[in-house]
């Protein structure tokens, strides 16, 4: 009798298992819902992006520079479905993925990655495709051809993001089975678009009257608006690169929260100190400093040590963003000050707080901080000799910046014959 009943109490124990220990790839509907919730956080980050740089841009080119980051929603997020996922997460080379998934081909409403539909995941990290180039324009603003600007960042996508990409989060990235840790992209973000953004800073030169005329943001409410929605959105950035609801997001968010705190307070207190009195723009810019400096920790850090990467992020991207000053170079709204400088330290940082799922130097092992260091460096080095590569060819064939007129004009009206206020 109980030979009988074995197998019908056994198909019972089975139906009462949680469903991911029955399968590794199985449908997790609380992680595709926190998926899609960051996924859609992560896009609000670009409005967020419009806002905090149009407000820091003179009246004049204030929807030029919107623009920018609109373009970049535009041109990447077909990029991305056409060719970019398929070479950032298809095949398992060392550099580069492959073409087996252009245009999304081979990926079907059933396909998984993990427990969230591949979909999902295509998704969300084309939505850091398409922030990533748009940093970048931080550094060009007011002074850059409109059309040079739209190749420039679809060759950047393609041939820096990409690639960077790969190395790091792509199955066989020759970083990521290097050991590299970033979680949700201080290396392949931050540092990528930083440092491409001074290259390309210093091959335009200086807007026309810098640095002796004062060029004063226009608009610093729109900036705190922007910082506040950048603010909201990195939650998606940094919470979803867990790609579950569970309690890594739960850590990532915890220290999202805290560096972002934490920078916005450093900073002024850095302000105050240097020129006696804290700003508005320093407040914005240390939450922003903040949250690039545990972008590549979130997950592997504990708050406390998120507490302490935020306080050093204020000081560290605030002198990032001093060197301009003391080195002459026109970095118009701080993308290398903030994400290069950042997102270097960030990266490099982790290697030393790291103590969740991996350990840093704090915890005894220095090859871990090491290992950081090499990939700053590795992803650094490609990211500036492509730059220059792509900087160079548009030069010599469309040219990279406008016409003196059209400068004085200002680019709302020279390139997309508007202006941003009719009061």
């Amino acid at each position: 009798m109980m030979n009988r009943s074995f197998p019908a109490f056994l198909l019972a124990l089975l139906l009462l298992l949680p469903s991911r220990l029955l399968a590794a790839d199985t449908l997790d509907t609380g992680d595709t819902a926190w998926m899609l919730i960051s996924t859609a956080l992560v896009l609000a980050m670009l409005p967020g992006l419009a806002l905090f740089y149009g407000g820091m841009v003179r009246s004049k080119n204030v929807l030029s520079t919107t623009m920018h980051t609109f373009a970049a929603m535009g041109i990447m997020g077909v990029q991305w479905v056409v060719v970019g996922y398929s070479l950032a997460f298809g095949g398992s080379g060392k550099f580069i993925g492959g073409f087996e998934n252009v245009f999304l081909l081979g990926i079907t409403p059933e396909s998984l990655s993990g427990t969230i539909p591949t979909y999902v995941f295509v998704m969300f990290q084309g939505m850091f495709a398409i922030i990533t180039p748009a940093l970048i324009s931080g550094a060009v603003a007011e002074r850059m051809k409109f059309s040079t600007y739209c190749i420039f960042i679809l060759l950047w996508g393609t041939l820096v993001y990409d690639p960077l990409c790969h190395w790091v989060w792509g199955e066989g990235g020759w970083l990521l089975e290097h050991g590299d840790l970033d979680f949700a992209g201080g290396t392949v973000v931050h540092l990528s678009s930083g440092i491409s953004a001074l290259v390309l800073a210093l091959f335009l030169g200086k807007r026309k009257g810098y640095p002796m005329e004062r060029m004063f943001p226009h608009n610093l409410p729109m900036t705190l608006l922007g910082a506040g929605l950048l603010w909201f959105g990195w939650f998606g950035f940094n919470a979803g690169s867990a790609l579950s609801a569970g309690s890594s997001a739960a850590l990532a968010f915890t220290t999202t929260q805290t560096a972002a705190a934490a920078g916005a307070l450093s900073w002024m207190v850095a302000e105050w100190l240097h020129v006696g009195k804290p700003s508005a723009l320093g407040a914005a810019s240390g939450i922003v400093a903040g949250l690039v400096v545990i972008t590549p920790a979130a997950g592997f850090v504990m708050p406390h040590w998120a507490l302490v990467m935020g306080l050093t992020a204020g000081p560290v991207c605030y002198g990032g963003v001093l060197l301009k000053h003391k080195l002459g170079y026109d970095d118009s709204l701080d993308a290398f000050g903030v994400h290069g400088i950042g997102g270097a330290w960030g990266a490099i940082a982790t290697g030393i707080f790291a103590t969740v799922g991996a350990t840093g130097l704090i915890a005894g092992n220095g090859h871990q901080f090491l290992i950081q260091i090499v990939g700053v460096l590795a992803a650094g080095a490609y990211a500036v000799v492509v730059t220059l590569g792509i900087i160079f060819l548009l030069k010599v064939t469309i040219g990279l910046r406008v016409e003196q007129d059209e400068e004085r004009m200002g680019l709302d009206q020279a390139a997309h014959s508007e202006t941003g206020y009719n009061f």
